[in-house]
């Protein structure tokens, strides 16, 4: 209604400017936000000083006064070491919301809206799917765990990121996060043993990759992960050692509910080999090279 005062945007802190923080911070920006930055390597968080981000040089610094504080961390000690030992949760005020869009452990996420509770600031755990390519293009999956009305207040936020879906209490999006990675890993492993197959047997990788689209093994690890197989394109995306160290956790809460999970277990076997024989820092879909390395030991080389 005309003379009605715009509502007031929120104070944003963006902790953790990495491969996937870097272009979410970015979006945030472009669509007029105001956002203040942080990163363990400060040249990741100054890149983001061109579009208008404030660079903070503490964690705490950048947190102060925030109204949203969002963290995109390697893992579950990162997250707690950043919140809890860096002095962030010393800073917030009451009222405000930490969204940790990093993928971590469900008991972890649960301790620390726990911890942040008790200090009257709230939490979501919203891990995200999608790569650096849904980052840049808005398209993420947003899987919130929390308050679903403190979700909805972020309604705004989350929709220049993506499309969020608020998927049961604390904890809860970081279950459907390893949910994900547990499709993602195990189609990635079936993607790979097809193109070794097809190729073994005189067919081309990349006509096969365009003929088997829109059929029923269509999937965007085929379109996405498939190209990277055919083009042999490995700079990560996706680096190996976190495919496996969500692999890892799914084991661990697999245990924990006494779930048996085959063929998350056999993709989880192969990861591990992967990253101890120097794949770490490659794409997961990388995988490929594990078992055309797997192939030439046994004798059967690819053509």
């Amino acid at each position: 209604m005309k003379g009605e005062e715009e509502p007031k945007r929120p104070r944003i802190a963006f902790l953790g400017t990495g491969l996937m923080g870097a272009p979410m911070a970015r979006r945030l920006l472009q669509a007029g936000h105001r956002v203040t930055v942080w990163n363990r390597d400060p040249a990741k968080a100054q890149a983001l000083h061109a579009n208008k981000a404030v660079v903070a040089p503490t964690a705490a610094d950048a947190a102060r006064d925030a109204d949203v504080v969002f963290t995109m961390l390697s893992d579950g000690d990162a997250v707690n070491d950043v919140l809890f030992n860096q002095g962030v949760a010393d800073v917030l005020r009451a009222g405000a919301v930490v969204v940790d869009t990093s993928s971590i452990a469900p008991p972890i996420a649960r301790r620390h809206c726990e911890l942040l509770a008790a200090r009257q600031v709230h939490h979501v755990d919203a891990p995200v799917s999608g790569g650096v390519v849904g980052a840049e293009a808005g398209t993420l999956a947003i899987m919130a765990g929390g308050d679903g009305a403190v979700i909805e207040k972020l309604a705004n936020l989350f929709g220049v990121l993506g499309r969020v879906t608020h998927v049961g209490p604390s904890g809860s999006g970081q279950i459907c996060k390893l949910a994900n990675q547990q499709i993602v890993a195990i189609t990635i492993g079936a993607v790979a043993e097809a193109m070794m197959l097809v190729e073994a047997g005189g067919a081309d990788r990349g006509r096969f990759r365009d003929a088997i689209r829109g059929g029923f093994a269509e999937s965007r690890i085929l379109e996405l992960h498939g190209k990277r197989m055919v083009d042999r394109a490995f700079e990560p995306g996706g680096p190996s050692r976190l495919q496996l160290k969500d692999l890892d956790a799914v084991a661990a809460m697999s245990e924990m509910f006494g779930l048996t999970l085959p063929l998350t277990s056999l993709i989880r076997d192969e990861f591990q080999q992967f990253v101890a024989e120097g794949g770490g820092e490659i794409d997961h879909s990388g995988l490929l090279l594990h078992l055309e390395t797997m192939n030439d030991r046994q004798g059967r080389p690819v053509r």
